[in-house]
């Protein structure tokens, strides 16, 4: 054989161990890639369920760990209403140290709730129908957080309230803001007295909620860097 039929054969080896990579990698030529119709039911159950899984097991390790709301600024709690421009103002007047110790009671409170809905999250996984699966496949970018909200959200009240009140009781962050509430009114602020532990629930779900969306973002991105095979199989075949 001579020199230039060896290269010949070498650039061959080369474009088909190429064309391999970019088959696995989801970037060769339609002919390598999965369309939404060659999903069957079974692979769209499979990859919505996966996806749903994930997302509720980031957005529960990741908030429901010390720090894991009052860290974050986009979902730290904060004081409802009108006390939010209230402690601005008791800050300027050295009370700020009343100030943070009702904003780290109710984000701790938050924190501490988070990890009881898992179990319910996962079960309105595994509960999840044919037809729930095909409204989430076919539901636009914010179906699976959707999902967990329609499914979730009251069972989720329900399970966070009593840890919340628990949590808030402890620590007297209610005593502590009915107090602030107080001080707040000596400065010409005046605030109705909520439901604390109502209003800190309320704001746990929309948290958790926060994150899941975000979790679907990032797969509906790039379903390539899931490490769920399911997963990068059905939401690949959306892009």
């Amino acid at each position: 054989m001579t020199e230039q039929a060896n290269l010949r054969q070498a650039q061959r080896r080369h474009l088909l161990q190429l064309l391999a990579v970019m088959a696995g990698a989801g970037l060769a030529s339609p002919a390598f890639a999965l369309s939404l119709s060659d999903l069957t039911n079974a692979d769209a159950s499979q990859g919505i369920k996966a996806a749903l899984t994930q997302g509720a097991q980031v957005a529960v390790a990741q908030l429901g760990t010390s720090g894991g709301f009052f860290n974050n600024p986009q979902l730290r709690i904060p004081l409802p209403g009108y006390m939010g421009e209230a402690a601005k103002m008791m800050r300027r007047f050295g009370q700020g140290r009343y100030v943070d110790e009702v904003e780290q009671g109710i984000n701790r409170a938050a924190e501490l709730a988070v990890p009881m809905g898992k179990d319910v999250l996962l079960d309105a996984v595994q509960r999840m129908t044919l037809d729930d699966a095909k409204r989430v496949l076919s539901g636009g970018d914010h179906s699976v957080t959707s999902f967990f909200m329609d499914k979730t959200r009251q069972p989720l009240a329900q399970r966070f309230l009593p840890v919340v009140t628990q949590a808030t009781g402890q620590v007297g962050v209610v005593q502590q803001y009915n107090q602030l509430v107080a001080k707040a009114s000596s400065f010409g602020v005046s605030s109705d007295v909520l439901d604390l532990n109502q209003y800190v629930t309320g704001k746990t779900l929309d948290g958790l909620y926060a994150v899941i969306a975000e979790q679907e973002r990032a797969i509906r991105q790039n379903p390539l860097g899931s490490a769920s095979a399911a997963v990068r199989k059905v939401f690949g075949s959306l892009r």
